[in-house]
């Protein structure tokens, strides 16, 4: 399943909620079937002022565009603008009307921040709450389509909004985590020290992909932006020498499946042993970490998250995303072991996925690559495992 239906299907069944169902506004600009929302035209119908006027063309299908007086779905067409102006009103709600409202905006990733980061801006600066996704995104999962697709970048200027709390979830479990303390957090009741005028920026991919269920005790790492997946041995590889090297794979979104992979290979190709990490957000770790920064300037003793979650982890740190290497190196100076990344920058490309990722070198032979370069520099592999690896892949 992809992450962009994991995410639909969340909102259907909360939207279903007797309490709390109607407040529910779910945003649309236009491609509303992409995303796999058709399921929610039945019960919720779309809002038209005079209702239904006209035949759609998919009237004889079970879940066509039902209009209605009554509609829930706002489905404003392809305006960006009118769609974020739509989340403004809805996320202030609470404070406008004394009615406290959860929109949620659904939008390729491409169109969101770099067509509208003005108004984004506004709906930080009038405390809006609610839930902005930017669906079909990274910049090497909607190939098809050339560079208006190409998303390697929206993280980026996300991180430039103080209101707004990025998250690149890989699961579907990430996804219903991460929701369920936004809600709590802007709706319930905040912890102290929260600010509960915030929104949610949360990126979702349209690639089917295996949904593991959710391992025990790792809430406060999906929150706060990391925790280790599994290492070598809990995925049951057979690394073959012993004592072998090892490395530390971090992978956000969509990336997380290329370390698994990479993580596969390395044990059983080259005796190298992999733990693999979900970074959940980047940028709440960085967030977090100049925070400590702060924090040791009053004289405070505050040793940031990403540190403490990597705290012991043996050999160096490869990170790894669907986005700019800018993304993952925003923790960079606060990872104390040896730390390097891949990432998708420059234009994307019309091709296959596995095409564009092999052309930007985040495909899982090109991590194992960049891992075993990591190690040679330490010593810790031979240097001459490097060139093996890039002819038998023919990188």
């Amino acid at each position: 399943m992809a992450t962009t239906m994991a995410f639909v299907r969340l909102v259907k069944d909360l939207i279903r909620d007797k309490e709390t169902g109607k407040r529910w506004v779910p945003i649309v600009p236009d491609e509303a079937r992409t995303f796999g929302m058709e399921s929610l035209f039945p019960s919720l119908g779309i809002y038209s002022p005079k209702g239904q006027t006209y035949e759609p063309v998919d009237r004889d299908q079970l879940m066509y565009y039902r209009e209605a007086k009554d509609g829930q779905i706002l489905n404003e067409g392809i305006t960006e603008a009118g769609s974020m102006a739509d989340f403004i009103a809805a996320s202030s709600a609470y404070s406008t009307h004394g009615e406290a409202m959860i929109p949620f905006y659904i939008f390729y990733s491409m169109f969101g921040w770099q067509r509208t980061a003005d108004q984004m801006w506004q709906l930080g600066d009038q405390l809006g709450r609610g839930f902005l996704v930017g669906a079909t995104a990274g910049r090497t999962t909607l190939t098809g389509e050339g560079l208006q697709h190409a998303d390697g970048h929206s993280p980026v200027i996300a991180a430039t909004n103080p209101a707004a709390l990025t998250y690149d979830p890989a699961f579907a479990y990430e996804i219903g985590t991460i929701v369920k303390d936004g809600l709590r957090r802007m709706y319930g009741e905040a912890a102290p020290g929260e600010d509960q005028n915030v929104f949610y920026y949360l990126t979702v991919y349209n690639e089917p992909m295996p949904q593991p269920a959710k391992p025990a005790g790792i809430d406060e790492g999906i929150i706060k932006g990391l925790y280790r997946f599994n290492t070598a041995e809990s995925a049951g590889l057979d690394v073959a020498t012993a004592n072998p090297a090892r490395i530390q794979l971090l992978g956000s979104g969509t990336a997380i499946h290329w370390t698994l992979q990479a993580q596969k290979l390395l044990a059983e190709e080259w005796g190298v042993a992999a733990d693999v990490w979900s970074a959940t957000s980047w940028t709440e770790l960085r967030r977090d970490a100049l925070e400590a920064d702060a924090a040791l300037l009053r004289g405070e003793e505050r040793v940031p998250y990403v540190r403490q979650a990597l705290a012991g982890a043996e050999g160096p740190v490869l990170a790894v995303s669907d986005y700019m290497r800018q993304v993952p190196d925003q923790i960079a100076q606060w990872v104390e072991q040896d730390y390097s990344s891949l990432g998708a920058d420059g234009f994307g490309l019309s091709d296959t996925r596995d095409a564009a990722r092999r052309h930007f070198g985040v495909d899982a032979q090109s991590i194992v690559v960049a891992a075993l370069a990591q190690l040679a520099r330490r010593g810790e592999v031979k240097a001459s495992s490097v060139k093996e690896a890039r002819e038998r892949y023919g990188l």
